[in-house]
């Protein structure tokens, strides 16, 4: 069963502000987007955004010609304003998911996923059963040679986010977490400004799994 406390946190907050006026909002992914442009994946091979929120990364990834997508989040009000955003004809070219990857269902159902990719949920996941649970997915799903771009609030980052406690991490923790089967290919620092003006500093890591 999913976690409801979780989920309508994400919804209430969802309903009650416009996209552009959340804390994370990004107007255009560059740092994601940088990080994808390393990995050597087909415009066919099937993309997971865990954690998609309403991003415009999504976006990014239609322009560029991705046509296997997978847009996953908890909070269902989200990839609703996602698909209003994207419009008809866009939101036909992505799988909507509505799971939750601490009790995921639908997303253990995936397979030979190229690139998973995740900006600021990881760091939300406090307990360390759904960090294993989180893990569990990534490497059951994600492929031999597949990649793996993870983002979150860094050592000098927010110690909460929207309400909620978070972790902090640098890319040594975030390599120990994955593990001696993925490979750390890049990380950078990464000073976010958050539509009010205020500062949150990331770390961004692009793994790729050996076998």
């Amino acid at each position: 069963m999913m976690n409801n406390t979780v989920k309508e946190h994400w919804s209430r907050i969802y309903t009650s502000k416009d996209i552009n006026k959340l804390g994370w909002y990004e107007e255009i992914s560059l740092p994601s987007i940088k990080l994808i442009s390393k990995c050597h994946i087909n415009r066919d091979e099937p993309i997971l955004d865990v954690g998609v929120g309403a991003s415009t990364l999504i976006d990014s990834l239609i322009v560029q010609g991705f046509k296997n997508i997978n847009a996953v989040d908890i909070s269902e009000v989200a990839l609703n304003k996602l698909k209003e955003r994207l419009g008809e004809d866009n939101s036909r070219l992505v799988k909507w998911i509505v799971d939750d990857i601490t009790k995921p269902i639908h997303i253990q159902n995936l397979r030979d996923i190229a690139l998973w990719h995740d900006r600021a949920l990881f760091h939300f996941l406090l307990e360390e059963n759904h960090r294993h649970m989180y893990l569990k997915t990534l490497k059951k799903v994600v492929k031999k040679g597949g990649y793996v771009i993870i983002a979150s609030f860094s050592l000098k980052g927010a110690k909460k986010c929207s309400g909620l406690d978070v972790m902090n991490y640098d890319q040594n923790m975030l390599a120990k977490f994955l593990g001696e089967n993925f490979d750390l290919l890049e990380y950078f620092d990464y000073m976010y400004y958050m539509p009010s003006g205020e500062p949150r500093s990331y770390i961004y890591t692009l793994f790729q799994k050996m076998n």
